[in-house]
């Protein structure tokens, strides 16, 4: 064996599996590509998939505290910054499009294998095992990642006027009807949501 098959600290190097890594983290790069509906704050475009996911982990980092029962903040980080890498074949699917949300879980599961397979096994399974846990929403660090997932979209639409519910036609009972689920998860951020619904309604943002 060549001796640079081994690192510095006398460690082998598996090229075939670095190989592996490599493609993987090459492919989520497309992940960059996928444009969701929410607009940056600025509103010169819409957010892309990967954007979502780096300030949803951040706000994980802080958010943490308000949970109802305790939570493995970094456990909730890692779920996020893998929840979205299946849109790179699914697409993102608009939370309001009934229909786009029909054969979504399907489409997902197929994407979740093509990626996640593209790696060594083990961290296959370490990703697939991340993407599922999140997908069923049973564990407290699942279910207060999907909190987040629902919360960061209605913070851009409130700070962007409404911008994105006003194109859709979105009103206040389908907002707060797809943000249910946060009630159980966190008392202060599900009052949160309420306010800024109400408040949007009263500025025009939103359709009562």
């Amino acid at each position: 064996m060549s001796q640079s098959q081994y690192n510095p600290y006398g460690q082998f190097i598996d090229q075939d599996r670095l190989e592996q890594q490599i493609q993987f983290i090459l492919e989520i790069d497309k992940l960059k590509g996928i444009v969701r509906r929410s607009y940056l704050l600025d509103q010169e475009r819409q957010e892309n998939a990967a954007e979502h996911s780096w300030h949803l982990a951040v706000i994980a980092m802080l958010l943490g505290e308000h949970t109802e029962e305790p939570v493995a903040v970094s456990r909730v980080v890692e779920m996020l910054l893998v929840h979205d890498l299946v849109e790179i074949d699914a697409g993102d699917a608009y939370i309001y499009d009934a229909e786009a949300l029909r054969d979504q879980a399907a489409r997902e599961a197929e994407a979740a294998q093509r990626i996640f397979g593209l790696l060594p096994a083990d961290q296959a399974d370490m990703m697939w095992g991340l993407w599922t846990e999140f997908e069923a929403g049973v564990t407290p660090e699942a279910r207060f990642a999907k909190a987040l997932d629902r919360l960061m979209p209605l913070l851009h639409n409130y700070y962007t006027e409404g911008r994105s519910w006003r194109e859709h036609g979105i009103t206040s009972a389908q907002v707060l009807a797809r943000n249910a689920s946060v009630k159980t998860v966190s008392g202060p951020l599900w009052r949160l949501i309420c306010r800024l619904v109400e408040e949007a309604v009263a500025k025009g943002y939103l359709a009562a």
